[in-house]
């Protein structure tokens, strides 16, 4: 049975979500920094997708398992709280850690543990902010964690670039060469990524479990073999809409990771002609991605609010495929920019894009799933973007050096047809809406 809550102010819906900015921030410093990390401790950039293989892998595997557990959890802080503070607990730590690797395999295992503590933490929070939004507060809801996925991640991109304006010097390096403005970089992080999310769990209880909710819940087998069995029934019993989202997000994901991984190599070749991780043209380069990789994640950050009308007037999967599309034209123009002015114009898209990836399919997928399974719907949709990374991981060193000619920029272009690609798949997406009767919630809440 659906609920009927309390609707909430935008003040609310912000405090909600502020623990996205920590989470986000945590990504962001992966998505801007792992494969140089990686580079300066001596990896072959053919085989920098298997060294990312921590995040799809981990996702693939926890999150469904957390969302399923989250589903049947009554604790005295709730159902989803647990498993996001206990996930922004060990991201922190997982942080502190990660510049102070000595080796590529201590990367790599730090790496894993990050991931696993931000999937522990990611599609619990998902189901939190579904949990205490109506439907019709469904699309400000997720937008607005999309605009804190922009600004943590604008900030994060951007962290190294500020210190070297107050005074840092940007080749100052430790041993294994990785830059110190690096370093500081990911102590911030481990501090944003904990308070964030004591934020939110100050100044936004859960919804006390109605009668009804705490009947099915005591009445659900227990144990964690009973979990599998949930997740697999859940799959079988799929709805339509979140089944044609999977091609869509094949296409997005496999090209949003190709994205990450080679765009710093990407400009490194094309401004200055070189991939060598030790020359100070590499470091620029890296410095040349976060500034343009924070103005996307700004742009995502103001592109989450303003899409808001115009997905209530267009519709969530309309304004996905506008975005999508652009993102798609951006990518394919990259490698042909020589120029870091003229290299923020795609960017532009990008951000839009990565703004509508953040909100728009988790529209088109609350209003499909039934209330009461939530949480193991939110973590199974996350196998849809986690399968596509692991699809790109184990094919793309297979024809990097083959069908690429060993070029990065030649990855960016792939990135930018297959954006093209899930443009053009999520408008034969049906939108088929569960049927579930409303009652009103009589107990709790703000």
């Amino acid at each position: 049975m659906a609920t009927l809550k309390p609707k909430l102010n935008f003040y609310q819906i912000l405090n909600m979500n502020f623990g996205f900015f920590g989470i986000q921030y945590s990504f962001g410093l992966q998505q801007s920094n792992m494969s140089p990390i990686y580079k300066y401790l001596g990896a072959d950039e053919a085989s920098l997708p298997y060294l990312w293989l921590a995040g799809p892998m981990t996702g693939l595997i926890i999150q469904p398992i957390i969302g399923a557990l989250s589903d049947k959890t009554n604790s005295k802080m709730g159902r989803r709280t647990p498993y996001f503070l206990i996930g922004a607990v060990f991201c922190s730590l997982a942080l502190l850690f990660m510049p102070f690797s000595s080796a590529l395999w201590m990367a790599a295992g730090l790496l894993w543990i990050l991931d696993a503590a931000n999937n522990i933490t990611m599609e619990p929070y998902r189901a939190f902010v579904s949990d205490r939004l109506n439907e019709d507060q469904h699309s400000i809801g997720f937008l607005t964690q999309s605009a804190f996925t922009g600004l943590g991640q604008t900030l994060s991109y951007l962290t190294p670039t500020l210190l070297v304006w107050i005074g840092m010097n940007k080749d100052a390096v430790n041993a294994k060469n990785i830059p110190y403005i690096t370093v500081s970089a990911f102590i911030i992080g481990a501090f944003f990524s904990l308070s964030s999310i004591l934020w939110t769990v100050r100044t936004s209880k859960e919804y006390p479990l109605t009668e009804e909710e705490l009947d099915r819940i005591n009445k659900m087998p227990k144990g964690f073999w009973n979990t599998f069995e949930e997740i697999w029934s859940a799959i079988k019993e799929m709805p339509l809409t979140m089944k044609q989202l999977a091609l869509v997000k094949l296409f997005q994901w496999y090209a949003m990771f190709c994205y990450w991984q080679y765009i710093v190599l990407s400009i490194a070749t094309s401004f200055f002609h070189t991939t060598d991780q030790n020359s100070p043209q590499f470091r620029d380069a890296g410095l040349i991605n976060g500034q343009v990789g924070g103005f996307y994640n700004f742009i995502a950050f103001l592109a989450a609010f303003a899409l808001v009308p115009f997905t209530k007037r267009f519709g969530p999967k309309i304004m996905h495929s506008f975005c999508l599309t652009l993102a798609g034209i951006g990518m394919l123009c990259i490698p042909m920019i020589h120029s870091e002015l003229y290299l923020f114009i795609p960017m532009i898209g990008i951000g839009m894009a990565w703004a509508s990836m953040m909100g728009n399919p988790y529209i088109l997928l609350a209003g499909s799933i039934p209330p009461e399974r939530t949480g193991v719907y939110m973590g199974i949709f996350n196998m849809f973007i986690v399968i596509p990374m692991m699809i790109q991981i184990f094919t793309l060193p297979m024809y990097y050096r083959s069908w690429l000619n060993g070029n990065p920029e030649n990855v960016i272009r792939l990135a930018g047809a297959l954006l093209i690609c899930a443009a053009i798949a999520v408008l034969f997406v049906k939108v088929v809406k569960t049927q579930n009767p409303t009652r009103v919630m009589t107990g709790g809440g703000h």
